[in-house]
């Protein structure tokens, strides 16, 4: 088995929106912001190569099928999409990718799927099962009027039509049951899919948005974003003994230098990414 952090666009996002009701005198030790505030954040996905041969992709980032006024209000950056430039250079082409998992579809963690030509947004990876969490996926369709600006319209249709769409209810999938397992998450946004993945390293947590880098590591450190950020914590507060007990390394998608770390608890009893 092979595991690789594929890097993808990136983009800048308001630390105040990023952190919540964190003080910006704290926050900006951990992310130092721009001119208007932002912090630069990645958008990592998570490659599991198995010794069966599959290639299995866990997110595909924000990607590049933004029109130029999103473009430039979120500051994604470069231009073209760097999760296939990232997968070339391993010497994989988007046909080769057989699996996608997708915690949520929010355009920063689904938008790599895309592509945008003279007819519209099209589905890349055209040999990839498609693995989405059922309950998520009727929140995407009908989003709160809170969220519904972080959803892609156009991605639902297509991963309906495509004929590869897989839904996911429950702790497991019959194609992914040998590798992954699920924790549902609600904080962040409803039905949002933590990915527990059994490999010759350990417990890796694809943590998603429940904790998107170290510094969110902390219980009380959530996103303003959070739909419901009390949960957010209580979640955390309820995975976090189990994946200390099993030497979880988590993986984060948007810390722009830390792509995996331990989960770690101090004398004084606080969860830290060591």
């Amino acid at each position: 088995m092979k595991i690789a952090a594929i890097d993808g666009n990136t983009q800048w996002l308001d630390g105040g929106a990023m952190f919540g009701n964190c003080p910006k005198a704290l926050w900006q030790k951990w992310h130092e912001p721009d001119s208007i505030n932002r912090i630069h954040l990645a958008c990592r996905s998570l490659l599991v190569q198995t010794d069966a041969g599959k290639n299995i992709l866990f997110e595909t980032g924000i990607g590049d099928f933004s029109l130029p006024k999103m473009k430039e209000r979120y500051g994604i950056e470069p231009t073209g999409n760097r999760l296939l430039e990232s997968l070339k250079h391993l010497g994989i082409a988007p046909h080769e990718i057989d699996q996608i998992v997708l915690s949520h579809l929010h355009f920063d963690h689904a938008g790599g799927l895309l592509k945008r030509t003279e007819k519209g947004l099209e589905l890349l990876f055209p040999k990839a099962s498609i693995f989405v969490g059922a309950s998520h996926l009727e929140r995407a369709i009908s989003p709160g009027l809170r969220e519904q600006a972080s959803f892609i319209p156009e991605l639902p249709p297509l991963l309906r039509d495509s004929g590869r769409l897989k839904l996911i209810e429950g702790i497991s999938h019959p194609e992914l049951q040998d590798l992954v397992h699920f924790k549902v998450s609600d904080g962040h946004t409803p039905g949002l899919l933590v990915s527990e993945i059994e490999t010759d390293q350990g417990l890796i947590v694809f943590c998603s948005d429940l904790i998107p880098g170290a510094s969110w590591v902390h219980l009380p450190i959530v996103m303003g974003y959070d739909r419901f950020p009390e949960k957010t914590v209580e979640e955390k507060r309820a995975f976090y003994p189990e994946w200390k007990k099993r030497g979880a390394l988590l993986f984060f998608t948007h810390d722009p230098v830390v792509a995996m770390a331990k989960l770690t608890v101090d004398d004084a009893g606080k969860y830290l990414a060591g």
